[in-house]
This record gives structure tokens, C-alpha cells and sequence, in this order.
């Protein structure tokens, strides 16, 4: 029993009665919204999208206009999924999408993110739609060819990505000593390498081919090297929503099993693409086909077997 001290009787009936009234409101509070429902509510659906991330996601000329792969694939399940809604955009980086998933401030991240059993944690992820391998992007004039070259020298990663785990454990694997130098995103990452401030650049070969295609001399960068590891890339969105994955898997599942899926990942990776109208030249690897055959979640973990 609530004690009210000193009041008139009938002051402190009217305030046992409010706070009965607050108990009850409280207890009839109703559960957080699936993410359907919370974009139903809403009208729009947030997308999380990077800025320098080709060309899985990427920010297009002055006007702010996200491009890509995974965007692509983002905005053909939410018209799928939710025709009626706005579609919002929201700059991410690598190292704020999670949290940003986990507070419901985005519906949906577009970003090239891995999927692994810590992440598993925190969020969910989608089908499974690009398997990445982690190499080094060098300038062709330093005689970098091999990741064993890399012992004693300063390499640049960014901020948030598994390429600095994978570093790391070179280092213990290897008992070498990496210099890893942190960039706040990509281009910053890219640049570090760029200046000559880092011998070597580590992230996923698309993204690096991306960052290569589109810098002021691609024939200066090369990638080389062999890869680090392979890693699942995948959408993601808040865990515990299965009906909202189903629709999202639901959606990806369509479009792997009529070919549209082919066709837009042959528009991002072999096609030129935007802004310098450069290919990529990166063909559909034989993983990534046999995952359009046979869908999965799978995280990196997998991969490692």
C-alpha cells in the first residue's frame, strides 16, 4: 500500500486514485512496434546508407543521392515489402549503423556489413547477398605484393570494419608487429594510404575496387595479395522482428529466384558505374551464385570451416 502523509481525506483519495490510474496506464503500456507496424505508423522507412562505400552504398554528386548495390537492393525490398512508405535516408558510418539499428532510429542498414556471431548479438541479418574477401589495396610504386611484406609497416583501416580484427590477428597468428592506423571512414582510410602516411590500405576487395576506380589515378593502386578472409555481407535490421525479416528474406528470395538479382549486381560490379563511368570488373563469384541458388544467413564464422 501506497503511504500518503498529511493530507485532507479527500485530497488523498484523489491522489491514491492518480496513482492507481498511472499504475494502470503503466502496466497497459503497449509492447515496442514491429518494425512493419512502426513503418505503417509512420510512412517512411529509414535506410541506413554510407557516404563512401562504392559501390555498395555511396553518396552521388552535391545533391545527397545514396546509390548502390546494397541501397538498390534496400529500396527494391522496401517497395516490395511497404510500397506505400517514404523512403528516408540516413549517412552511417561502419562504426555507429549498429547501434543506430538497435535504437529503431533506422528501419533497415543498407551498408556493406558483415555478418558474424557477435553482431548476431545486437542485430539480425538478411539472406545473405555478397561474399567479400578482406585484401590490401597498394600504390603500385611501393613493390607491396604480399600481406607478408606488411610486417613492421603502417597499414590504414577504418574505424568499425572486421579488417582491423583480421589485422590484429595476423599480428598474433604471424608474432609480427602492424602499425594500424584508424580512418574515421573509407576515402579517409584510402587517403592515409594515398599520401604515403600508410604503405597498404585493408578492406573488401569490392570496396576497394570501388575506391581505386573512382580515385584521381586508378592505375597508381593496385590490390594484391591474399585475402585476409571471407566474409557474408548482408542487410540488416533490429533482432528479435522475425516478422520483419521474414518479409525482408521474402523479398530477397523473389528477386535471386527471377534473375533480378544477377542483373543488378552485373549493373554495380561489371557495368561502369557512376561517377567516373569506370567498371569494376568483379564477376559474380561461384559462392556468391551458389548462395542465389540456396539462400542462407550463415555468418563469417561459417565461412572459416
Amino acid at each position: 500500500m501506497t503511504f500518503i502523509p498529511s493530507l485532507h481525506p479527500l485530497k488523498a483519495a484523489a491522489a491514491t486514485l492518480l496513482l492507481a490510474l498511472a499504475a494502470t496506464a503503466g502496466a497497459q503500456q503497449p509492447a515496442p512496434a514491429g518494425t512493419l507496424e512502426k513503418i505503417a505508423a509512420s510512412g517512411k522507412a529509414v535506410l541506413g546508407v554510407r557516404e563512401a562505400s562504392p559501390p555498395m552504398a555511396y553518396m552521388l554528386g552535391a545533391g545527397e543521392k545514396y546509390v548502390g548495390y546494397h541501397v538498390e537492393l534496400c529500396e527494391r525490398v522496401l517497395k516490395d515489402i511497404v510500397p506505400a512508405a517514404k523512403l528516408e535516408y540516413m549517412a552511417v558510418t561502419a562504426q555507429n549503423t549498429i547501434p543506430l539499428v538497435q535504437n529503431g532510429t533506422l528501419d533497415i542498414g543498407c551498408g556493406p556489413t558483415t555478418n558474424n556471431l557477435a553482431r548476431q548479438q545486437q542485430v539480425a541479418f538478411a539472406l545473405t547477398t555478397y561474399v567479400s574477401e578482406v585484401r590490401m589495396a597498394t600504390r603500385v610504386d611501393s613493390g607491396i605484393t604480399t600481406l607478408d611484406q606488411l610486417a613492421g609497416r603502417t597499414v590504414s583501416a577504418s574505424t568499425g570494419t572486421t579488417a582491423v580484427q583480421l589485422l590484429r590477428k595476423r599480428e598474433r597468428t604471424n608474432n609480427v608487429s602492424i602499425n594500424t592506423m584508424l580512418g574515421k571512414d573509407h576515402l579517409e582510410s584510402f587517403l592515409l594510404m594515398e599520401s604515403g602516411r600508410a604503405d597498404a590500405f585493408v578492406l573488401d576487395d569490392n570496396l576497394l575496387a570501388g575506391i581505386i576506380a573512382n580515385s584521381k589515378n586508378p592505375t597508381a593502386y593496385r590490390i594484391a595479395g591474399e585475402p585476409l578472409g571471407s566474409e557474408p555481407i548482408a542487410l540488416l535490421f533490429r533482432k528479435d522482428d522475425p516478422a520483419f525479416k521474414a518479409a525482408v528474406d521474402g523479398a530477397l528470395r523473389r528477386l535471386m529466384k527471377s534473375g533480378e538479382l544477377e542483373r543488378i549486381y552485373t549493373k554495380w560490379f561489371v557495368a561502369p558505374i557512376p561517377p567516373k563511368n569506370t567498371s569494376l570488373n568483379l564477376p559474380m563469384s561461384a559462392v556468391l551464385k551458389q548462395l542465389v541458388l540456396e539462400p542462407n544467413d550463415k555468418p563469417l564464422e561459417s565461412y572459416a570451416k
